[in-house]
């Protein structure tokens, strides 16, 4: 009743809204024609945010009606790797293959059909993307020409097949990239391979000659070489040819002293550009100083006052240029001597510390040694343990058998158990032995560290006592400056300034120190520091320098005078 009442439904054109009897589709959805681009029946791909609208598909046998929009579109399997196979279920219990081939011809070049009695079949396309045409068509009812007969209509489930022709072609098609890339890359390698050395002659006493001449000749020296080389490692060299190869040798060996020269030439031409780069950086820090000097002279007051705004803008931003690249030129003309002082004291540290490694690790050889020894004779001591557990078990089954000769076995085995007790003895003895040597090669480890610090404290101590000595020479300075160094902040701010200082030999101004040292503590003040260096007049000293309105107090170091002076 129900199919009767589907299929009045079906024939009837009114029941159907906005349906056109002329058209025989959907009004406002235009005709589908061969010639809408895509192929066929099936539209081009359409972007996934979009909208999908099916329309009815008419054929020559049948008709096919889309599927529900609101409804989720129908599910599919995995994808098989290189699938051209493709599972069509819900066909029409009176399809038969030729309306299959209709439907279906349009998304593409058919190979072969398998139909089943079951109302499906696997169909087989020629290309890959001919299967996702097909798909489209999942989903729509399918009815054989105007019938409404129930074994006339179907509803149509397109979906991956995976058939092992697929995969066979997949796997060849793969197999061949995989062999063209291989050969890609294999002529990749053999262009950007670089060019294989020269053939070497065979030995003969005229080649022999040659190169005998080519090793006297410095252009030509590194290719006799090579023959040289090559001849030794075939084995050219017998009881006739020595000589001859022991004179190439010998004059190849008499290049080893040219070598020597030549990488000798080259120290020497770069500690010579060492020095000329060092003397020239320090020519430039000299004409920063003046050139920021000039800056700060007309910085003053006397001059500032004179020039307009703009002029004064330029001015004081040139200075702080002049400034910064005079700071990095002097760190790095610091760090170039402070390269060299290190360099001076790892060759002093490197003695020392060369001894101190070979003692400590002849005493760590000795410790290792003692350890091995001792597992050694604990595994003994395991091994004779074990047999005596089984002496003791073959005993127990011995007189357990009432054998005739027990009485023997069982003197035997006392005899033996005697011996490996001796024996055990023996080795807890020698075990406690090393221990004991073990013990005390740690003991002497220990004293040899203590004897260490006790020198660095001797060698710390003797330092102060010279350092004291030197005090007493001086007395007189203590009487007329008694302390006047008064806290441990005072001390590292006359280590920086005698620094700083020692770097300018031409003086700076009490300024440019203290902006020096305001980089190091915010707090530090103008006149404390003033003060400081006034107070140590045989450490700093204060000059005037320029001529007229550039007149300058500048402090200068001349602490090697106050050495050499007293």
């Amino acid at each position: 009743m129900t199919v009767q009442i589907f299929s009045k439904s079906l024939s009837r054109a009114e029941d159907w809204p906005d349906f056109d009897p002329a058209l025989g589709m959907m009004t406002g959805i235009p005709p589908i024609t061969p010639m809408m681009p895509g192929l066929g029946i099936v539209p081009p791909p359409i972007p996934p945010d979009m909208p999908v609208v099916k329309e009815i598909i008419h054929c020559k046998s049948c008709t096919l009606f889309p599927p529900n929009p609101n409804l989720p579109p129908p599910a599919t399997r995995e994808r098989p790797p290189g699938c051209k196979t493709v599972f069509v279920g819900g066909l029409p219990e009176n399809g038969t293959e030729q309306i299959i081939v209709e439907v279906f011809e349009q998304c593409g070049e058919i190979i072969a059909i398998r139909k089943s009695k079951k109302n499906f079949c696997h169909i087989r396309f020629a290309e890959e993307y001919m299967v996702d045409k097909a798909l489209y068509l999942s989903g729509y009812r399918i009815r054989l020409g105007s019938s409404t007969d129930k074994k006339d209509t179907g509803r149509l489930h397109v979906d991956f097949a995976q058939a092992r022709d697929d995969l066979y072609e997949w796997e060849c098609k793969q197999r061949m990239l995989a062999r063209e890339e291989r050969h890609r890359r294999r002529m990749e390698e053999e262009r950007l391979r670089p060019p294989s050395p020269p053939p070497v002659v065979h030995y003969s006493d005229h080649e022999c000659s040659i190169v005998a001449e080519k090793l006297k000749d410095d252009s030509k020296f590194s290719e006799a070489v090579q023959t040289l080389l090559t001849w030794i490692e075939r084995g050219e060299v017998n009881r006739r040819s020595a000589n001859n190869f022991y004179s190439m040798i010998q004059s190849a060996n008499s290049h080893v002293r040219r070598l020597v020269n030549e990488k000798a030439a080259h120290e020497k031409d770069m500690e010579e550009a060492k020095e000329k780069f060092k003397q020239a950086l320090s020519g430039i820090l000299i004409q920063f100083e003046q050139i920021v000097a000039v800056y700060h002279s007309a910085s003053k007051q006397k001059a500032w006052d004179h020039f307009t705004k703009a002029q004064r803008k330029n001015i004081s931003v040139w200075c702080k240029q002049a400034e910064e690249i005079r700071n990095i030129h002097n760190d790095e003309l610091m760090g170039i001597r402070r390269e060299e002082e290190m360099e001076m004291s790892d060759d002093e540290i490197e003695e020392t510390t060369e001894t101190k490694e070979t003692e400590e690790s002849a005493l760590v050889s000795q410790a290792e040694a003692l350890k091995e020894e001792n597992d050694s004779l604990r595994w003994q001591l395991d091994a004779y343990r074990n047999e005596v557990e089984l002496l003791k078990q073959e005993q127990g089954k011995a007189h357990r058998e009432d054998d005739p000769n027990r009485e023997q076995q069982l003197k035997l085995l006392q005899q033996a158990l005697q011996g490996m007790q001796q024996h055990l003895l023996k080795v807890q003895e020698e075990y406690k032995r090393k221990e004991a040597e073990l013990e005390k090669i740690k003991d002497d480890k220990l004293q040899v560290e203590k004897m260490l610090e006790n020198l660095k404290e001797k060698e710390s101590c003797a330092s102060r006592l010279c350092a004291s000595s030197q005090d007493s020479d001086y007395p007189l300075e203590k009487t007329l400056n008694s302390c006047p160094i008064k806290s441990e902040r005072e001390a590292l701010l006359v280590g920086i300034i005698s620094t700083f200082l020692h770097v300018h030999p031409f003086g700076a101004s009490i300024e440019y120190i203290c902006s020096y040292l305001h980089r190091l503590d915010n707090k530090i003040c103008t006149s404390d520091v003033e003060c400081l260096m006034s107070r140590l007049q045989h450490t700093f000293k204060q000059e005037m320098t320029g001529v007229g309105a550039s007149l300058e107090k500048r402090w200068k170091f001349c602490g090697f005078e106050g050495l050499k002076l007293t």
